[in-house]
């Protein structure tokens, strides 16, 4: 079905001419990413050259996609902008809350008992404001975008980290948060700082075992979990040509993995073809008519360093399949190396499960690649060694890939086919039962997914979890063994024979086409029903406004938590079992930094309590300090916010009297939801001030010259009576201060408008 037409011929009959005009205006060649941003300016009139890094840029997306989890909150807020509709096209995915355990059945039921509150509030509110609705079971976001709403040269913004993904057809896709999809849902600006580019040049063709996903693994190692911070990544080159546009997507996903705003490819005939398969034909003929825009100039390919500020290249033919882990996703080895790691590090090397899936790996590529694999075993008589569960990504993929055979060939391996959605990727897994396992043993899984942070998957703190391809996670789930390498090991069939797994087969294409009933969409109606939430519900809560700024509350604050080491979002407000919160500010915040280490005592989940003298939950700590009017400090390493776009991570030490976070540095989406709530995000000056915070400390922060580019000085009073100063930085632009003084971005722009 062909979604948002109207939007769509706008869209192009403008494109061309806006290009143009940033091109005569820059005076110069441009790159993709540059075309498709100078082509969004909100204000087109306003047009100049922006300095990457530096200029902050108002922008006018194309379109909104916003998960159920994040949702709720990004509903709550648009419920408080006085809008009678959304002024972009948006829709809502119920991919988060469906937890997997026993299979795509019985799970989707029990989600849609268990949830049955949230489904019907995110409904009766994208009813209420024009926004489209899929439904439980009806795939994982970024795979039903790819299908159904991704357009070469668009912008679009999400409420997912791993937005992304629609760059593997040419769009423009950031992740942020709620409040930031609120804006462009608003029809008001959405201000983004113009990122740096990093070109990737891929020469060569992928072969042998290779897939699209080890392009990624292996960039992960090169540019680390906040290499591309703030920075678009460019693909272009004969290797990119190569790739299908599912392959493209599979490693745009998975930019967010290394901090990129979003990744690209330019437009090919891949991507026409893939347009045309899922039944957006128009689509395509008009990003034909318009494709010499719809990639970089001819001089930007002739000499690219010139335009992009870094240059990668990566060789498909010579690059081997990656496995990247444990604990973080930018820990990259080659297959040919791995075993020697495994050993070396003393990891658990029998492999307990294999997951294939997420929005990362769940195409039909994906899934008919790994099936490959899989239909070898049963050929080959040899038994799967670890349990596999499947997450196929959309209803348009499970179906298609079921009619195809696909399913029964995972199906004969022992596997389960959980539904389509997010499930273990994001902690929605029932690996443990309640009264059975230790969930801190010390453990070995492989997955097709992009996070492996420490508890992601199953709360185990103590789960390697490694990153790999569908087929290579497929390989070694049969052999049951981190060591084992596809490309030269043999496998022993019950028979007692030694065979080599062949090459993997996949299909980019159903060779019958799609099937493409019951997709699971609910348009917006007529009847618009009211919304309303029950005062006593543990799922939703009206939200209140945060009081505007007051620097008086800035002086002598109480050190909450010093943070020791890596602090994700999943640090800061987990998923799993507390996605049942997220509509609900109060009874979510009672995870706030629950995984984040001391820095003074090693534990998580252990704040020193002023009032007491006693080790408590942080949250608990937050709570009473807060019931006594008690502003609080977090300190915080490197890449604080890293992974995710939650913004609840943001909005839980708002709500809880959490004034500052001083950080070495910020993941970029969460320093933007950290100014969208009035927070203070601030980075040390000299990092090495870090190790002079002290347990007992009082912070005090002097808001005076609070101006762009001027620095702040924040002041420690020791216990031993004792006083030393240092500066702090921030990015803060004229408009962001304006959100923390009037005590968020939503009531700085209602004040405005």
């Amino acid at each position: 079905m062909l979604y948002d037409i109207e939007m769509l011929e706008n869209f192009y009959s403008e494109y061309a001419d806006r290009v143009n005009s940033a091109r005569n205006r820059i005076a110069r060649p441009l790159t993709l990413s540059e075309k498709i941003l100078y082509a969004h300016l909100y204000d087109g009139n306003q047009l100049k050259i922006c300095k990457r890094g530096e200029d902050y840029v108002n922008f006018r997306p194309d379109r909104v996609a916003m998960q159920d989890a994040t949702a709720q909150m990004a509903l709550l807020q648009f419920m408080n902008a006085g809008k009678a509709k959304s002024a972009v096209p948006a829709t809502v995915h119920c991919d988060h809350l469906i937890r997997a355990h026993r299979g795509a059945e019985d799970d989707i039921a029990t989600a849609l008992d268990s949830n049955r509150e949230v489904y019907d509030f995110l409904r009766t509110v994208s009813n209420k404001y024009g926004i489209g609705f899929w439904k439980p079971g009806a795939g994982i976001i970024h795979q039903v975008v790819l299908e159904n709403y991704a357009f070469p040269g668009g912008m679009m913004v999400g409420t997912d980290s791993h937005t992304p993904n629609a760059g593997g057809l040419g769009m423009l896709a950031v992740g942020a948060g709620g409040a930031d999809a609120v804006d462009v849902m608003s029809g008001m600006e959405w201000e983004l700082k113009m990122p740096e580019l990093i070109g990737v040049k891929l020469t060569g063709h992928l072969g042998g075992w290779t897939s699209a996903k080890d392009v990624i693994l292996k960039l992960a190692g090169i540019l680390t979990v906040k290499g591309a911070t703030n920075s678009i990544i460019e693909y272009f080159g004969e290797g990119a040509s190569s790739l299908s546009a599912t392959g493209k997507a599979t490693v745009c996903n998975m930019g967010a993995e290394i901090g990129a705003t979003t990744s690209i490819f330019p437009f090919d005939e891949n991507i026409a073809e893939y347009l045309r398969r899922t039944g957006r034909g128009e689509v395509a003929r008009m990003a034909e008519n318009v494709a010499s825009h719809l990639r970089a100039d001819p001089e930007v390919m002739q000499t690219p360093a010139k335009y992009y500020d870094r240059i990668i290249e990566i060789d498909l033919s010579s690059l081997e399949p990656h496995i990247n882990g444990p604990f973080t996703p930018d820990a990259a080895v080659p297959i040919s190396e791995f075993a020697a790691k495994v050993e070396a590090n003393n990891y658990p090397y029998k492999i307990e499960a294999g997951l294939i899936g997420s929005c990362t790996n769940s195409s039909y590529q994906d899934l008919s690649g790994a099936a490959s694999v899989a239909r070898q075993a049963s050929e080959n008589n040899t038994a799967v060694a670890a349990p596999l569960i499947v997450n196929p990504g959309s209803e348009l993929i499970r179906r298609t890939a079921e009619r195809d055979g696909l399913i029964a060939d995972f199906e004969k391996t022992g596997a389960v086919i959980m539904a389509n959605a997010c499930g273990p990727c994001i902690g929605q897994w029932k690996r443990y039962s309640d009264n059975n396992d230790d969930n801190t043993r010390k453990n070995s899984i492989v997955t097709s997914f992009n996070r492996n942070f420490a508890k992601r998957a199953d709360g185990n703190p103590n789960t390697h979890a490694f990153v790999a391809s569908p087929e290579l996670t497929m390989a070694l789930t049969i052999a049951g063994d981190l060591r084992f390498n596809p490309l030269t090991d043999k496998l022993k069939t019950a028979d007692g024979r030694e065979v080599i797994l062949k090459e993997p087969r996949s299909e980019i294409f159903p060779p019958q086409g799609f099937e493409t009933e019951n997709s699971g969409y609910v348009a917006p109606g007529t009847d618009c029903e009211d919304v309303s939430i029950d005062p006593r519900s543990e799922r939703l809560q009206l939200l209140k406004p945060f009081p505007p700024a007051d620097d008086a509350c800035l002086q002598n604050m109480t050190l909450l938590l010093k943070v020791k080491g890596k602090c994700t979002t999943d640090h800061i407000s987990m998923a799993g079992h507390w996605l049942r919160f997220r509509g609900h500010l109060e009874n979510i915040s009672d995870n706030m930094l629950m995984g984040a280490t001391n820095a003074f005592n090693g534990k998580t989940n252990s704040a020193l309590n002023r009032l007491t003298g006693n080790y408590e939950a942080v949250s608990s700590v937050a709570k009473q300090y807060k019931a006594n009017e008690i502003s609080s400090v977090v300190v915080a390493e490197e890449n604080y916010g890293e992974g995710s776009s939650r913004e609840h991570a943001a909005m839980e030490p708002r709500f809880l009297n959490v004034k500052v976070i001083l950080a070495k540095s910020f993941a970029r989406i969460h320093e933007t939801n950290l100014k969208k709530q009035g927070m203070l995000a601030l980075t040390f000056t000299d990092k090495t001030d870090y190790d002079r915070i002290q347990e007992h400390d009082y912070v005090s922060v002097d808001t005076g010259n609070f101006k762009p580019g001027e620095r702040l000085r924040v002041t420690l009073n020791h216990a031993d009576g004792t006083r030393e100063s240092f500066d702090a930085s921030h990015t803060y632009n004229e408009l962001q201060i304006k959100w923390y003084r009037a005590g968020s971005a939503t009531l700085a722009a209602n004040i405005v408008h």
